[in-house]
């Protein structure tokens, strides 16, 4: 009990990844000298310097369900030669060090370039293509996932959690209301341009499976329709090359206002979650918090 008391004071920072880090290396048999944390979101991952892989360091014994399907997905894309993160075969995963999941990826050495969102619309129409075999257990997508997990264990103002709670409830009205007219199929779940990576090769490889299912594919186009019509993140140019390459455009289909709700209210939630992190993100945090109080407003969010 006491353990789990400093652990849920602490919260999941970067210095407490740091150290589950350095104990699922020793773990695997790897050297964590020099590690270096390139990113802090729903899981923190760290470049190892011994030999090209990432560590990714996931928030609770509450995702493990999630690593394992991370794996899986892996595997499979590997055995359709499907060009995408590769788990490290020769060790049992995820790991589970001191109520943390913890996988291991191959490196993927970056190019000279970004990934374009032509490029992100033919992946993903490519994706969607696929055939999930029967073996393959998937779940659904889950829009309000950990959601509650995340209210709770959040650092911020009672009234932003009030106001969150019951924005949540609303959503989950009118998703209850949503009425697809597509098949589903294989769903990344979290499908924006960073979970895209061109390598030293050329080649653009599908990364990040943590939110992957068997969904409808209309959860893959939200992303960057929103980011698009309600965050002005790309070029109308940028987004015609998405939805060219794709071949649909969400923002005609009648459930989009639903999705962008949505998927708002998830970027607000991830970003809550590293509040204490440093001023930046807490700045962040409140321009969206803002913009979900004046859902007619306009939105001076930034790319996180």
């Amino acid at each position: 009990m006491a353990v789990d008391a400093a652990r849920s004071e602490e919260g999941f920072t970067s210095a407490r990844a740091t150290r589950v880090m350095a104990a699922a290396c020793r773990a695997a048999g790897l050297d964590d000298t020099g590690a270096e944390l390139i990113r802090l979101g729903e899981n923190a991952l760290f470049r190892l310097s011994s030999v090209p892989v990432i560590v990714r360091v996931a928030r609770g014994e509450e995702w493990l369900s999630t690593a394992r399907t991370e794996v899986v997905v892996s595997r499979w894309l590997a055995g359709e030669g499907f060009p995408s993160a590769r788990i490290i075969e020769d060790l049992e995963q995820p790991f589970l060090i001191d109520g943390h999941p913890v996988t291991f990826w191959h490196l993927i050495l970056e190019g000279d370039r970004k990934a374009t969102y032509g490029e992100l619309g033919g992946v993903l129409r490519d994706l969607h293509s696929l055939t999930v075999p029967e073996s393959l257990a998937l779940p659904s997508f889950d829009p309000f996932d950990k959601q509650a997990l995340r209210l709770d264990r959040a650092v911020i103002p009672d009234d932003d959690k009030a106001f969150l709670r019951k924005r949540w409830r609303e959503l989950q009205d009118k998703y209850a209301e949503l009425k697809f007219e597509t098949p589903k199929g294989p769903v990344h779940g979290d499908a924006h341009v960073q979970n895209l990576m061109v390598d030293d090769q050329g080649r653009v490889i599908l990364i990040d499976f943590e939110a992957f299912c068997y969904d409808h594919p209309e959860w893959d186009l939200m992303v960057t329709s929103v980011e698009h019509y309600s965050l002005g993140w790309q070029t109308d140019e940028q987004y015609a090359d998405f939805v060219g390459a794709y071949g649909r455009d969400l923002y005609d289909w009648d459930g989009y206002r639903t999705l962008r709700g949505i998927q708002e209210f998830g970027m607000t939630t991830w970003l809550m979650q590293n509040v204490q992190e440093d001023e930046e993100t807490a700045a962040e945090y409140r321009r969206r918090i803002a913009g979900l109080r004046d859902d007619d407003g306009p939105r001076d969010w930034r790319p996180w």
